[in-house]
C-alpha cells in the first residue's frame, strides 16, 4: 500500500529527514513515534505532498507518487488528519464534512454517509454550528470524519491525542481500532505517547533527529526500549 525508500528532506541547511524508509500494508496500523521536533510531522507532510522531498521515493499502490501534488494524492486515496486539526473555523460542521467529499468528482451533492455519524454521533447534532465554536475534542472528531468522507485507502493521523480530553481520546482510540479491524485501509499513526500507539499499532518506527533509530513488529518492540527515545 505504501512504500517509502530513503527519503531525505532539508529545511535550509538543516537535514530534517535522513534516509527514512518504511512500508505499510492494507489492514495494518504503523505507529510513527518520537519526541517533538524529530521530524514526524515533516515526514507526514512529505508523504502528503505538502512539502517537497530532496531525495528518495514514495510509492502508493505500486505507483510512484514522489512528485505528485497533494490534491492528486487525495484523489488517489490518501487522507490526512493534520496536527492541530485545521478545520475551517467559519464553515459549519456540515460544510467542513462536505470539504472531505469534494476530492471525489460528483460527490459534492451527495448525502453525508451515516456511518460517519455512527462513529461520531455528536457531529450529527452540530451540523449547523460553526467549526470554530466546537471544543478541541469535537474539532478533532470533525477532522477525522472529514478525512473518512474522502473514502481513503490510506490515512495519516498526526498527533490525534494532542490537547484532547481523556474521554475523547478513548473515542478516537475506538474509531482507529475499528478502522484497522475493518481491514480495508492502511493507517499511519504519528504519536509521542507510547501507550496510545501500543494499543493500536501492528508495528512501530521510532524517529530521532530525522532518522529511524528503531523499528519492528508489535511483539518485537519492548516498551522501555521505545520510551527512552520519547522521554524529554
Amino acid at each position: 500500500m505504501l512504500s517509502v525508500k530513503q527519503l531525505n528532506q532539508y529545511y535550509g541547511a538543516a537535514h530534517t529527514l535522513r534516509g527514512v524508509s518504511l512500508s505499510l500494508e492494507k489492514g495494518q496500523c504503523l505507529a510513527l513515534l518520537g519526541r517533538n521536533g524529530v521530524g514526524k510531522t515533516t515526514l507526514l507532510k512529505c508523504l502528503m505532498g505538502v512539502l517537497p522531498v530532496a531525495g528518495g521515493e514514495v510509492y502508493f499502490d505500486d505507483v510512484d507518487i514522489t512528485r505528485m501534488k497533494p490534491h492528486e494524492r487525495a484523489r488517489a486515496g490518501i487522507a490526512y488528519v493534520p496536527q492541530g486539526r485545521e478545520i475551517f473555523a467559519r464553515l459549519t460542521v456540515e460544510e467542513n464534512l462536505r470539504m472531505g467529499m469534494a476530492v471525489k468528482p460528483g460527490r459534492h451533492a451527495s448525502a453525508i454517509r451515516q456511518d460517519v455519524f455512527a462513529l461520531f454521533p455528536v457531529l450529527k447534532d452540530m451540523l449547523h454550528r460553526r467549526g470554530g465554536d466546537l471544543s478541541g475534542g469535537q474539532q478533532q472528531q470533525l477532522a477525522i470524519a472529514r478525512a473518512l468522507l474522502a473514502d481513503p485507502k490510506l490515512i495519516f493521523f498526526d498527533e490525534p491525542t494532542e490537547g484532547i480530553q481523556p474521554s475523547i481520546i478513548k473515542d478516537i482510540e475506538r474509531v482507529i481500532r475499528l478502522l484497522r479491524e475493518r481491514g480495508d485501509m492502511a493507517i499511519l499513526l504519528c504519536e509521542q505517547y507510547f501507550d496510545f500507539a501500543h494499543a493500536l499499532a501492528d508495528k512501530f518506527i521510532v524517529l530521532s533527529r530525522g532518522e529511524v533509530v528503531a523499528a519492528g513488529a508489535h511483539a518485537q518492540m519492548a516498551g522501555d526500549d521505545v520510551k527512552r527515545h520519547l522521554a524529554v
